[in-house]
């Protein structure tokens, strides 16, 4: 005999307007249904005197009444089978083209992150940059190469992308380990508070409450057990995780433990002060401050002239900020410089290329003073290996530069070292001072002339990262004079 299949059958669905609560009032009843029993089926309920009646039907939703509004947190729990998805289906049938589910999400899995998103450019790095994939590397990885908790943050990101007034989410972060769930959690009912939208999530987990901060939080239980409960909708302030964490005075160990997250050169220069936030013992984050380079665009316009070293008694940079990838977009950035910057004893400076996506120095009460387009000389550079077959989009891969110039002839090779020696940048002179903060010209320039195509790539690779626009932000600490 052919198995029947099971279906759900909706007794009642219905969705009005309620003024005084400012949300839509839902009334659904649902119930299982099995049509013409099997034999055995029969056999079993007389056997047991169940009767088939108790068999055929059984009442899942019992005209339930629930307020859902265009901009609330739904939180949904209970244990698996109580009917939590039957639920989201239901919402899901009703809102058609007004909702987005997750599951449904389109994702090329073998395009780097950065093509699969945003009309242009500027557009896909804010999308990342909001879900917490804000690193130069993971702009460039595909959707494969990334774990269970970025792939769930990057399909956020297409939710996002999708303008869909409501997102739903079924089995939210089942998958995921416990402290990623919360912090996902966290950043789902930030971002779409901020950007009006409506969360409708499901799922066994009952941990998610503090971080989620549901407006609506609905829990099943098996048969037609329910609560509904409601809450103000107002955002959570601060990931739980958050009071697990503290800042205090690190070292180069604690930077050397997360170097390999940050997408810049590991070598940090003058240190002058490395603090770390951890959690028990492990670090989540670290922030280097150090001696500040002789030059920096935008530092007149805060700053009188001074001596090297009255800038080095009352100025210091952040030269690195770099948070574990687990921990991102719950503001360890910003509470590491927050946190900090009163304990450094100087004014603080900033130069960044991320400042222009994530305005987290600026959150952390830094003041944005300047935007630094390239040095004149180094888009002479630029023009130069433009006239010499090097493509400028990729001057920052040492292998494709390296490649390049054991190509070039001779002639082509001293006109390039001429072009590197002619337009110097401080950052260029530091490659040859292995003992000195800032290198000498003297010396930069009889090293230029004997350098190999090794050294000669990794000036090319350095002029490719200054050709970056930069943000120049300022931190002034009133006990300085």
């Amino acid at each position: 005999m052919r198995r029947r299949r099971e279906y759900f059958r909706i007794r009642q669905f219905c969705r009005r307007y309620d003024r005084e609560s400012g949300r839509f009032v839902v009334n659904v009843a649902y119930e299982t249904a099995v049509p013409r029993p099997s034999e055995r089926v029969v056999a079993v309920a007389e056997g047991f005197g169940l009767g088939l009646d108790k068999w055929e039907k059984f009442v899942i939703y019992d005209n339930v009444e629930l307020k859902f509004s265009p901009k609330d947190v739904v939180y949904i729990t209970g244990d698996s089978g109580s009917g939590k998805s039957v639920l989201l289906r239901v919402l899901l049938e009703d809102l058609g083209h007004e909702a987005v589910e997750m599951a449904r999400v389109e994702v090329d899995p073998d395009r780097p992150l950065i093509e699969t998103l945003g009309k242009t450019v500027e557009e896909g790095l804010e999308l990342l940059s909001r879900v917490g994939l804000n690193d130069a590397f993971l702009f460039l990885r595909t959707y494969n190469q990334l774990s269970d908790g970025q792939k769930y943050r990057y399909r956020v990101a297409k939710l996002i992308e999708s303008d869909k007034q409501w997102w739903v989410m079924d089995e939210f972060c089942a998958t995921l380990d416990r402290d990623t769930a919360k912090i996902v959690s966290y950043n789902v009912q930030k971002l779409a508070r901020i950007l009006g939208k409506a969360v409708v999530v499901a799922t066994t987990h009952t941990d998610l409450f503090e971080d989620l901060k549901p407006s609506v939080h609905v829990h099943k239980r098996f048969g037609k057990e329910i609560s509904v409960k409601y809450y103000p909708n107002k955002p959570t302030q601060e990931c739980s995780l958050m009071r697990e964490m503290h800042v205090s005075e690190g070292t180069t160990q604690d930077w050397k433990q997360l170097a390999s997250f940050h997408y810049r050169s590991h070598r940090l220069g003058a240190v002058r002060k490395i603090f770390c936030l951890k959690r028990t013992d492990e670090v989540c984050g670290v922030i280097a401050y150090c001696y500040p380079p002789p030059n920096a665009y935008g530092r007149r316009m805060v700053l009188p002239r001074m001596r090297m070293s009255e800038l080095n008694e009352k100025l210091s940079i952040i030269s690195r900020v770099v948070v574990h990838p687990k921990y991102r977009t719950i503001g360890l950035g910003k509470k590491l410089i927050q946190d900090t910057l009163p304990l450094v004893g100087t004014h603080v400076e900033m130069v960044a290329v991320m400042a222009k996506y994530n305005p987290f120095a600026e959150n952390a009460g830094m003041q944005r003073i300047a935007q630094q387009g390239p040095f004149k000389g180094l888009l002479s550079i630029c023009e130069t290996l433009s006239g010499l077959g090097f493509n400028p989009q990729l001057l920052s891969s040492e292998r494709y530069v390296l490649h390049k110039l054991r190509l070039l002839s001779s002639t082509d090779l001293s006109k390039l070292r001429d072009t590197l020696i002619k337009h110097r940048h401080p950052r260029f002179l530091k490659e040859f001072a292995s003992h000195e903060v800032y290198g000498k010209t003297s010396v930069y320039v009889e090293a230029m002339r004997k350098a190999p195509l090794e050294k000669i790539a990794r000036l090319v690779k350095i002029c490719g990262m200054l050709l970056q626009t930069k943000i120049y932000l300022f931190w002034r600490n009133d006990t300085v004079n």
